[in-house]
């Protein structure tokens, strides 16, 4: 802990000057909501290589499939073979639907083998510039993209699709932290027009992307971009009215890469996940920031219309178990739409052995927490530096300390509300103000004010500041015990969810007042701790 005692007793009593008993006490009970669904991204030609596959999936839980139909500008399945299979699907008891890639994407992100699907088409569809002068296809808007994803969207609503997700990551970005947008000469030319600039205010964007300062000429640009996606999506919708359109959302993907998530508020919406293998989902860290993410995107979307990106990528390289306990962020985030992928190549079918059972446990345990509002002392916040410029590296991980935690739109008025380190930049200048919680950031922020409270992201430290805090948790239950532990507490359903991160089966003590429960929960997987009242 980078703070002395007498400053951290000062920031604690400034924190219970609002008495966490105030806090907790204004919470209004909701009604449960509908249950979980799992949905499948699958290609025909998956299909044809698998005849056994309906059936395994449908056995298994799964109740819709979607198609991989218009990719990159190109038919990968036309329009009338899409109508067969989902034809035969619906014959099974479940329903069909498509995806498309409306955009490409810089890497080869589907799993294709032998050139089935190449990125984009050179010399119809342009390449995109990024700030740096490079050139790479794929997350990049020009003539004729929209208006050929239109036409696609027009044929599939022909032939009765009805429902469409603008899949591989609808979005203007490379990839995760970078600020996106085409700085070729046409977009240059049109931004400085609009906006009454010349090669001055070019050349300060440029250095204010490169050294991610938010200026005002960075954020009239991440707007330009916004502007030019959303107005993407309104056209193809415009197009083909009867299909319900939605969007895959990267992982923390916001304004920089282009989504204005405000714009996406009435569309089915795929959260942003990242951790597509065993290797980047073993970490604690790594799954608090697929944790985080995913509640972030939560703040813009309804549960009916959210949807997960249970991915593995490449389709072996994560584990049935590994995907099973992905299910986690979803189920605490009340997100009520599982989509399973692993691109054009179909995840391993002996997979579905441990998804099945794993899939009606969670809907068991959604089923008694949906439409409920977690609450809590600590608090999830993603400020707008961090949608904005942000590096998409957040402070996550206490999220497995035991502590209960709510989701913020904004600043809150009570607790400790951990910090980016963007985000905590922005505190010294006013940029970021406190209405009464605690900021936390960590020590690379390199911040430094009054209301800042400095904690390295550790499992240790944060441990010695749940011990610090304990004392006035009374009406909060917590786990007592130094192990990782997210601890969802839902108080209308007079609940609380445990998710153990760690691999091996843990023993936890969750303490509310002066009553203490013992729960035994296995590697990767959740409880309900019920009754907590």
């Amino acid at each position: 802990m980078i703070l002395s005692r007498r400053q951290f007793v000062g920031l604690c009593a400034g924190a219970s000057a609002a008495p966490l008993a105030r806090v907790m006490a204004a919470i209004a009970p909701t009604q449960p909501g509908s249950g979980r669904t799992f949905h499948l991204s699958i290609s025909a030609n998956a299909l044809e290589a698998n005849p056994d596959l309906l059936t395994i999936v449908r056995s298994a839980g799964v109740t819709d499939l979607w198609l991989v139909a218009f990719l990159n500008g190109r038919w990968h399945c036309e329009p009338d073979r899409i109508q067969q299979w989902r034809e035969r699907i619906t014959r099974t008891g479940m329903d069909a639907h498509v995806i498309n890639v409306p955009l490409g994407h810089p890497g080869d992100s589907l799993g294709t083998i032998n050139d089935e699907v190449r990125p984009t088409r050179p010399g119809q569809w342009r390449a995109g510039v990024h700030a740096d002068g490079t050139r790479r296809m794929g997350t990049s808007l020009h003539p004729p993209a929209t208006e050929e994803n239109a036409r696609a969207l027009r044929r599939l609503q022909d032939v009765g699709v009805d429902r469409v997700f603008l899949d591989d990551d609808f979005r203007l970005a490379p990839s995760p932290g970078v600020v996106g947008g085409c700085f070729c000469d046409d977009h240059r030319e049109r931004f400085l027009t609009l906006h009454g600039y010349g090669s001055r205010e070019w050349t300060d964007l440029l250095t204010a992307v490169r050294n991610r300062r938010l200026t005002s000429t960075l954020r009239e640009w991440v707007e330009f971009t916004c502007d030019e996606l959303t107005a993407c999506f309104k056209a193809q919708q415009q197009a083909a009215p009867r299909i319900r359109l939605g969007i895959m959302v990267m992982y923390f993907g916001a304004e920089k890469a282009g989504v204005r998530l405000a714009d996406y508020r009435d569309v089915p919406l795929r959260v942003g996940e990242l951790m597509f293998d065993d290797t980047s989902f073993a970490p604690i860290k790594n799954k608090t920031a697929e944790l985080f993410s995913v509640l972030f995107h939560r703040r813009f979307v309804s549960p009916e219309n959210a949807w997960s990106e249970t991915t593995a990528f490449p389709a072996d390289r994560l584990s049935a178990r590994n995907m099973a306990g992905k299910l986690a962020t979803s189920t605490i985030s009340d997100v009520r739409n599982t989509m399973f992928m692993s691109g054009l190549t179909p995840f391993p079918a002996a997979h579905w052995q441990t998804l099945g059972p794993a899939m009606k446990k969670h809907v068991a345990i959604h089923r008694e927490i949906a439409g409920h509002t977690m609450r809590g002392p600590f608090k999830h916040y993603w400020g707008e530096p961090s949608r904005f410029v942000g590096d998409d590296n957040p402070n996550s991980l206490f999220l497995a300390s035991g502590i209960p935690f709510e989701v913020m739109d904004e600043p809150a008025r009570d607790g400790w509300t951990f910090l980016s380190d963007f985000d905590a930049r922005a505190v010294p200048s006013g940029g970021l103000r406190s209405r009464g919680t605690i900021f936390v950031c960590r020590p690379g922020a390199g911040a430094q004010a009054e209301s800042l409270l400095v904690v390295p992201e550790s499992l240790p430290e944060l441990f010695a500041l749940k011990r610090k805090l304990a004392p006035q948790l009374g009406n909060v239950p917590f786990v007592e015990e130094d192990k990782p532990a997210v601890c969802a507490w839902y108080p209308s359903a007079e609940a609380v969810l445990l998710w153990n991160p760690a691999e091996q089966r843990e023993t936890f003590t969750i303490r509310f007042g002066r009553n203490r429960r013992q729960v035994f929960v296995d590697g990767l997987d959740i409880e309900l701790v019920r009754d907590m009242k």
